[in-house]
């Protein structure tokens, strides 16, 4: 086998097309998601406090910014910081209760996708070229099937580390024993809204920024030769903890800090140096030392992105630096 453009756990072979693949419904996807969206919607209304809604926001922000977005992505997936080992398992855990998968379930959701886009050509569901509906009912309930799928590989560390290995073997059941203190503490309005609610809400959000990270919106890079653009929702900045700011990762994929103009909130950054002031982070990457994507251009002119897109070739123009001009397709 042979390693192709995108992650270093993706080993694919000639015979490998992410063209070629059918998508097919998840039962254990769907029914998890599925039954969380009917209880929030159904029981949320019936059983909403001012208390119940408070929980829902601190543990959605908690699981969004100290799980998903610092641990599961930035220091799992990419490892663009360093920190100690409880830190990482601790963030990594609350990763996990936002309800998407488990450790080794997002690692390698992200790797096939990431590996897909970076291919000259990939299937609707890797990039989320479907339309709005199908994309949502794809992406939410279905899986990708590949006819000869790459071979996805977990690095030592991660593959031989109980903790991690227990933690994925049980995901689903981690919600129990929060579901069993908020219910204890607060009854049932505490539970629908401390469990179902975040976990429809976080997951249906992340579908969101991700299908609209992929369609249309602020643009300082184009990269070369691949299916899938990246672009910045600035409306989420705030709400998806600098995930959103999409663009600049594509562009600088291994960076710690997404939001990389001013007043671009990124969260998830302000964490890490809160982190780092404690001694709990080092070795931070951010575009200052690190250098970008292959095949990344500036987009210097208010050009539409698919007129940047096509006209990449004749632009000569260095992407080394920090300062990036903000371009918002028309």
């Amino acid at each position: 086998m042979k390693l192709q453009p995108g992650s270093e756990r993706i080993f694919a072979d000639e015979r490998t097309d992410p063209l070629d693949g059918r998508v097919q419904w998840a039962p254990a996807k769907s029914l998890w998601l599925g039954s969380m969206t009917a209880v929030a919607i159904i029981f949320g209304p019936l059983l909403f406090s001012w208390s119940a809604f408070a929980l829902f926001i601190v543990t959605s922000a908690i699981t969004l910014c100290f799980g998903h977005s610092v641990g599961m992505h930035r220091r799992l997936i990419h490892a663009s910081f360093d920190c100690p080992l409880w830190l990482e398992r601790l963030c990594v855990y609350l990763g996990t209760l936002v309800g998407m998968a488990g450790p080794y379930g997002m690692v390698r959701l992200h790797d096939f996708r990431d590996w897909a886009q970076r291919q000259a050509a990939c299937h609707a569901y890797s990039c989320h070229a479907a339309g709005f509906w199908r994309d949502a009912w794809w992406q939410m309930h279905c899986t990708l099937v590949l006819k000869h799928p790459p071979v996805f590989r977990l690095e030592p560390r991660l593959a031989d580390d109980r903790f991690y290995a227990f933690v994925e073997r049980t995901w689903m059941w981690q919600q129990l024993p929060w579901a069993l203190l908020f219910f204890a503490i607060g009854s049932w309005s505490w539970l629908v809204w401390g469990i179902c609610v975040r976990v429809a809400v976080c997951v249906t959000g992340h579908w969101l920024i991700g299908h609209y990270s992929h369609r249309r919106g602020g643009q300082t890079w184009v990269i070369e030769g691949v299916a899938a653009q990246g672009y910045n929702v600035g409306i989420a900045g705030l709400i998806s903890m600098g995930e959103s700011w999409h663009n600049n990762h594509h562009a600088y994929p291994g960076s710690a800090k997404l939001g990389l103009l001013p007043g671009q909130i990124d969260l998830g950054w302000w964490l890490i140096k809160a982190f780092e002031a404690a001694g709990l982070a080092r070795n931070i990457k951010t575009p200052d030392n690190l250098a970008p994507r292959p095949g990344a251009r500036r987009v210097d002119g208010p050009d539409d992105a698919g007129t940047a897109q096509a006209n990449v070739a004749d632009r000569s123009r260095s992407v080394s630096g920090f300062h990036f001009t903000t371009v918002t397709p028309r």
